[in-house]
């Protein structure tokens, strides 16, 4: 039986960045890039799905857990004291940001969603929204 999974990371993306600029300035190591025009899959031999924008990715992996605001705090707390750096870098190469929280949803167990006030802050203080994406799987009931 699987069990319910979240995932919660920070992507700065744009059209074409430095990535490697982000990350020494950042001083933190990234758990995804990819640039623009790479490819996610091929669709033929002569044709590719690609990527149609610059992405630099920080956060967890998939995790059992019930508790979303956990995975948030893992990911905002190497990110809090970096605030300025980030809204330079977004000004810099005309960055967004954003919260992206992934919820499989498996036999039913629905996770907790709590953005508390300081999540909040400092969302508001680098002008980050939040993108949540839910999954829910059957949970073997006849409907």
């Amino acid at each position: 039986m699987d069990k319910t999974e979240v995932m919660v990371y920070f992507k700065l993306q744009a059209d074409d960045f430095p990535l490697e600029q982000v990350t020494e300035r950042l001083q933190i190591k990234p758990t995804k890039i990819f640039k623009k025009g790479d490819i996610i899959r091929k669709i033929s031999e002569t044709e590719n799905f690609t990527r149609s924008y610059t992405s630099w990715e920080f956060g967890t992996e998939y995790k059992e857990s019930l508790d979303t605001g956990e995975l948030i705090d893992q990911v905002i707390l190497q990110l809090r004291d970096k605030a300025s750096v980030i809204n330079e870098l977004k000004e810099e190469f005309g960055l967004e940001c954003r919260f992206v929280i992934v919820i499989k949803i498996n036999e039913g167990c629905t996770p907790s969603l709590h953005l508390d006030i300081p999540v909040i802050e400092f969302a508001a203080s680098i002008k980050a929204d939040f993108d949540i994406d839910l999954y829910a799987n059957p949970y073997g009931e006849s409907y």
